[in-house]
């Protein structure tokens, strides 16, 4: 049976009032806002439950879900700071967060839809209401926020791929977890230079 991948863009509204995207995806039209954690240019390619890879581990195929629902959520919350953060340093890491999760999306599409995984067109729930937090900031709050749930997020996600890499039965999605990784963990030591750089600029400012 041919396999037909459905695009699902995830359209995000920045600034006061913004809530997370729950229905129907819509197409920004903007590269900035191509958005989805399992693509660059649009939210996973959901496939026909009938056609599962049944040489696919269940194991493995949570993973593949887990992991595209977790990358749509770094992409949206990144895109949110690239525009919004006041901080340049945070501006550019936010920036840097979109480009590479985006790449990381999109092949991870590639293997869901070779091995027939259905994966999910949002976010987790709780996610969600984490991106609809981070829109209602602005200025020096927002920084901070998105700052302290970048290392708490990537600390999660290293943990993650650690414990993948070591696990993963398929070769493609074992390659991707062991190219992602290192990814990951760059991310992680940027997040947490950005909050010790916040944690001195504060206590200079408490003197």
């Amino acid at each position: 049976m041919q396999l037909k991948t459905l695009a699902v863009l995830v359209a995000l509204a920045i600034g006061p009032g913004w809530a997370a995207a729950q229905g129907a995806p819509k197409s920004s039209g903007a590269a900035s806002s191509d958005s989805s954690m399992t693509g660059g240019r649009a939210a996973p390619a959901v496939q026909p439950a009938t056609n599962k890879d049944d040489k696919l581990s269940r194991s493995d195929r949570k993973f593949i879900e887990d992991a595209a629902g977790d990358g749509m959520y770094e992409v949206q919350a990144a895109q949110i700071a690239a525009s919004k953060a006041r901080s340049p340093d945070v501006k550019s890491f936010a920036s840097k967060m979109v480009g590479d999760h985006q790449n990381a999306n999109n092949d991870l599409v590639q293997i869901a839809n070779a091995k027939k995984v259905e994966l999910p067109t949002a976010p987790p729930r709780g996610k969600r209401h984490e991106i609809e937090t981070l829109g209602k900031k602005s200025g020096a709050g927002f920084d901070k926020l998105f700052v302290k749930a970048s290392v708490s997020d990537h600390e999660k996600d290293v943990k993650k791929f650690e414990k993948a890499a070591g696990k993963v039965q398929d070769p493609d999605l074992k390659a991707w977890v062991q190219k992602t990784l290192p990814v990951l963990r760059e991310h992680l030591a940027m997040a947490r230079q950005l909050e010790g750089n916040e944690n001195s600029a504060a206590a200079m400012g408490s003197r």
